[in-house]
């Protein structure tokens, strides 16, 4: 069993920045490959950014990719997602997931956090 939990988020202006972290516990995060997900109101959600296990390959959504960056600590069980030149459709409920598939796709994933909301004013 893996628990995630999100933090991080906050409301910002456009063009600020963010950093939202994914502490997990439960199995080490050095088991999984993790990703990020997001789902604004009214939409599906949609997948952002993926990083494998050992962080040596990531993916990112190309709405995002130049903008966004993910990392992770394994020795701190701790998933992150820098976000930088935030705009207004930015505005999400962002979620960590964990599992052992590096996709793009929800189906690839097994654990889920419970999301943390990201609000980016004009």
């Amino acid at each position: 069993q893996v628990q995630l939990l999100e933090s991080g988020g906050g409301l910002v202006q456009a063009g600020g920045s963010l950093r939202l972290s994914c502490a997990t516990t439960g199995r080490t995060l050095s088991s999984y490959h993790m990703a990020w997900f997001r789902q604004a109101p009214g939409k599906e959600r949609e997948f952002v950014a993926a990083i494998t296990w050992s962080g040596s390959r990531t993916s990112y959504a190309d709405s995002v990719k130049g903008r966004f960056t993910t990392s992770r600590d394994n020795a701190k069980n701790t998933l992150f997602l820098q976000l930088t030149s935030l705009k207004p459709e930015d505005t999400a409920v962002y979620y960590c997931a964990a599992g052992g598939m590096f996709g793009s796709t929800g189906a690839d994933y097994m654990w889920w956090g419970q999301g943390t909301q990201v609000t980016v004013s004009s």
